[in-house]
């Protein structure tokens, strides 16, 4: 008698945080990006150390697009070309 029959839409909290965009979180993707992260990491500290700018930036790219690729098979390609880079390009 006392309730109001008016309802707001309930959106989830991925929809509401991000903007309208919904993000999907799989295991094989986590596991990809940690991967590509930690060698990622460690073409940063040796492009660092050794002055190098093509493992430098390569290894700040690989720590970096995880967080834009939410494809595992996108991600995985391009995690291989982004390692392959500093093998092929040596300035």
């Amino acid at each position: 008698m006392g309730q109001c029959s008016r309802r707001t839409p309930v959106r989830p909290a991925a929809h509401s945080l991000l903007g309208g965009f919904r993000t999907e979180l799989d295991t094989s993707s986590l596991l990809w990006s940690l991967l590509f992260g930690s060698i990622g990491l460690g073409f940063f500290v040796y492009g660092r150390r050794q002055k190098k700018v093509v493992p430098l930036v390569s290894g700040l790219a690989l720590m970096i697009f995880p967080y834009f690729v939410s494809n595992t098979i996108v991600l995985v390609t391009l995690g291989i070309v982004l390692i392959a880079i500093p093998y092929f390009v040596r300035i």
